[in-house]
């Protein structure tokens, strides 16, 4: 059997005194991954622990969650910024859902524009608030970040291993040599100069 590492949200900021927090969901399925009981192993300042959930509750369309194992902000403020994975069956899900991906899939897939010009290779996925954005490494190894809506990526195939964009214009252009910016200084100058 072979798994897939999802991550299922990332923790936010404490709410309230009682060890509840704030979740930034990174799956569409919240309901089915975050049920009473789920385990979830996580690092907390350099050891591992394991944090259960106890429950979950929505509010102003926004998650929250408690664990089993945190009772006080002190101990929900600790864990800010982790990530929640969970272990799944690759071949269950690709059953259950043909056509779905997850951003591990995407890195070092071949990004190409629609009209078949080759952009670069998916470096990984940049989870932000808004919206995630595609990473991919151009050819001349720049770091472009393209939203990964369906507007600028609209389809994705894992079986040819390749990922199709339609960037606005000129994202994936380069700067020309004048347009660079300064060269980065090498090395100090001599004391007593200006």
């Amino acid at each position: 059997m072979s798994t897939l590492d999802v991550i299922v949200a990332t923790i936010g900021r404490a709410h309230g005194l009682r060890g509840e927090v704030a979740l930034t969901l990174r799956t569409d399925q919240p309901e089915e991954r975050l049920q009473p009981g789920t385990a979830f192993e996580v690092e907390v300042a350099g050891q591992v622990r394991a944090l259960t959930v106890q429950s979950t509750r929505m509010q102003q369309d926004r998650w929250y969650v408690r664990f089993e194992e945190v009772d006080d902000r002190t101990g929900a403020a600790s864990l800010r910024g982790i990530d929640l994975v969970l272990s799944l069956d690759a071949e269950q899900e690709a059953e259950e859902d043909p056509d779905a991906w997850y951003p591990a899939q995407l890195k070092g897939l071949s990004v190409r524009h629609v009209d078949g010009r080759e952009l670069g290779t998916v470096a990984g996925v940049d989870h932000y608030p808004a919206q995630d954005l595609l990473v991919v490494r151009t050819p001349d190894r720049r770091r472009v970040q393209l939203p990964l809506v369906e507007e600028l990526v609209p389809e994705v195939d894992l079986e040819q291993g390749v990922v199709i964009a339609d960037p606005p214009g000129g994202l994936f252009d380069a700067l020309p040599e004048d347009e660079q910016g300064p060269e980065p200084e090498t090395s100090a100058p001599p004391r007593g100069t200006r």
